[in-house]
């Protein structure tokens, strides 16, 4: 996809990777970038292409209204998501409401709203931003994990369903990145500044399967290979 000129909406974008992909879409050449919120005020606005938005995602009919307010879409990045920590005996069904909530109802419903604008608009493309846990689960991050794989589930059903209508549909699956929500995690980590580049150099190559790391790259290669090896290297961390 050609990203000159286009317009991006980016979810989650006040802080860690999603306010670095909203620079690396501008750098890129974005016209202008939606940069949604829970709170529009968190979001940096140095540059002029860049249009705040609120936009919660876990509310479900706030986000049924946002194409009038962002109409000229043509690329939607999913990046909100939560993370909290637990294994499976533990998890309250609370924890695990609240992940689903976010990381898979939430790039839900935004296709669903986005989708038909994006298609008016002559086509694009949706980027949900997934884990390698998707992949193969770690224990301590049991919520997590399984919001992570439902993700890309929808993902694929997305991609099937919306390629007639000109929209690629990538997913990303990132390793650990350094931001405040992976605070805790004590793998190495790869920058958000790197991490975002990489996306939109994914996006851009036409990529559906984003790697945008050495961490997921070693992970992919891996499960490739020997998915069961991968699990039982996961279920060791």
């Amino acid at each position: 996809m050609n990203l000159t000129n286009t317009t991006a909406l980016v979810t989650g974008a006040n802080r860690g990777l999603g306010r670095a992909l909203v620079k690396a879409l501008l750098a890129a050449g974005a016209r202008r970038v939606y940069a949604g919120a829970r709170d529009p005020a968190t979001v940096e606005t140095q540059d002029a292409r860049v249009v705040p938005l609120r936009i919660d995602v876990t509310d479900a009919a706030s986000v049924g209204t946002l194409s009038t307010a962002a109409p000229d879409v043509t690329l939607l990045v999913n990046n909100a998501g939560v993370l909290d920590f637990g294994g499976p005996l533990e998890t309250s069904d609370a924890s695990l409401s609240r992940q689903f909530a976010t990381n898979v109802y939430g790039p839900l419903h935004m296709a669903q709203a986005f989708a038909p604008v994006i298609a008016r608009n002559g086509g694009g493309a949706i980027v949900n931003l997934l884990s390698v846990v998707s992949l193969a689960s770690m224990p301590g991050l049991a919520g997590y994990n399984a919001s992570k794989a439902a993700a890309w589930s929808l993902t694929q059903s997305l991609r099937g369903t919306l390629a007639a209508k000109g929209i690629t549909v990538h997913s990303v699956f990132p390793g650990p990145v350094d931001t405040d929500m992976a605070a805790e995690i004590t793998f190495p980590k790869t920058s958000a500044e790197d991490v975002a580049n990489a996306i939109v150099a994914g996006v851009v190559a036409g990529e559906e399967d984003i790697f945008p790391d050495p961490m997921s790259q070693q992970v992919y290669a891996g499960w490739k290979q020997d998915h069961k090896a991968i699990e039982r290297q996961f279920a060791a961390a």
